[in-house]
């Protein structure tokens, strides 16, 4: 085994243990994402009152939760499509939480210019998301650019873990513009290439 390959491992072991545990209870995922919702929104108040180690670890737990529904969905066999649609939906709040949480911060500090850059990275975080739905009820697939939720979920800890959360703010910004925007790019190409190929 590889030194990467027994790092994952070491790493699934704790989660196959409560994966195991949540299908022995016969606990619903769809629970386990909304618990995933609650320890978010308690990382979010962590992030309100500045104390971002904490909040670092509330979002570590959280996305133990994040994981873990979707392969408690599928080893039960219970996947629908409210699920997938009840987990999208919550993800957005995670993260509508989170940006909330240092909006308040920054507002207490009154640093109206990380209010500011805090609240469109919020905006653009929604719209990246919003794109790649929107452009998929057209297309296939769309799924250009640099920013998802998980990349974005990793710098959110990556900033609390070293207390550099306003640097962080900046590259998620920049990074979801970019993302917003060719997605855009992306879609009115292969629209612009199916009239094309239809006339």
């Amino acid at each position: 085994m590889t030194f990467t390959g027994f790092i994952g491992a070491a790493c699934m072991f704790p989660l196959r243990l409560i994966i195991n545990t949540c299908i022995a209870l016969k606990i619903h995922p769809n629970v386990l994402t909304f618990v995933g919702v609650l320890i978010n929104v308690a990382a979010a108040w962590a992030l309100a009152l500045g104390r971002f180690t904490l909040a670092g670890v509330i979002m570590v737990v959280a996305n133990i939760f994040d994981f873990i529904d979707g392969k408690v969905a599928r080893e039960r066999h219970i996947e629908t499509e409210f699920g997938g649609f009840w987990d999208s939906v919550l993800d957005r709040f995670s993260d509508i939480s989170l940006f909330l949480g240092l909006v308040y911060l920054y507002s207490q500090l009154g640093r109206t210019d990380y209010v500011m850059v805090t609240s469109l990275a919020m905006m653009f975080s929604v719209l990246t998301s919003y794109t790649r739905a929107r452009a998929e009820s057209l297309i296939e697939k769309c799924k250009v650019g640099f920013m998802e939720r998980p990349e974005r979920i990793v710098l959110f800890m990556i900033g609390a873990f070293t207390n550099r959360m306003a640097a962080v703010l900046w590259v998620v910004l920049v990074l979801s513009v970019a993302t917003v925007f060719a997605r855009m790019l992306y879609t009115w190409r292969v629209l612009d290439a199916r009239a094309a190929k239809a006339a």
